[in-house]
């Protein structure tokens, strides 16, 4: 995968710093993100990589599949992508792509696992707190889950806080076996 994602990044990068300097980000991460979604297909996956089907036919077909309008210079970058056979990193470069786009906007998604559905009231004060730390606009996506016993559990890119009762047993059960 950490292959694939650096193959991906200089392609990334381009698509994002053309996006940025036309000021259409938006409809490149459209396009990107469901191109992305159509490429990691397994049916998708077998015609990308199958030799009887030309570059420039396989790079049409995904964005037909897309099902969006498509810019010029977007399309330019679908050929690119195609005649250098770098298809298949679309899901790469859709997420790389994401990345640099929640940077520039200074955005973060956040998973949070908490221990019992959490209320509006709940996910705003978490989302605030969250953004005043981590200096960013804060979007959350919840979900409950009964076997971390209480507390919270938050996820972003790398950073993992474990708040859970769960997860303090099982630190106190590591100190206590060591």
């Amino acid at each position: 995968m950490a292959e694939l994602t650096t193959l991906a990044r200089p392609y990334a990068r381009a698509a994002f710093e053309t996006a940025e300097s036309q000021g259409s980000l938006a409809h490149w991460s459209e396009v990107l993100t469901l191109a992305g979604q159509v490429a990691a297909n397994s049916d998708v996956k077998e015609l990308l990589a199958h030799p009887g089907v030309d570059r420039s036919t396989k790079a049409d077909i995904i964005l037909e599949f897309a099902g969006t309008e498509v810019s010029e210079p977007v399309r330019n970058f679908f050929a690119i992508l195609a005649e250098r056979g770098r298809l298949a990193l679309l899901p790469q470069i859709s997420e790389l792509f994401r990345k640099f786009r929640a940077d520039l906007e200074r955005t973060v998604e956040i998973d949070v696992t908490a221990a019992f559905e959490l209320t509006e009231e709940q996910q705003q004060k978490l989302a605030e707190a969250l953004s005043k730390k981590l200096e960013r606009q804060v979007t959350l996506s919840t979900q409950a889950d009964k076997a971390l016993i209480g507390g919270v559990i938050v996820r972003t890119g790398d950073m993992v806080i474990d708040a859970s009762v769960r997860g303090k047993l099982e630190k106190l059960a590591d100190t206590l076996g060591a």
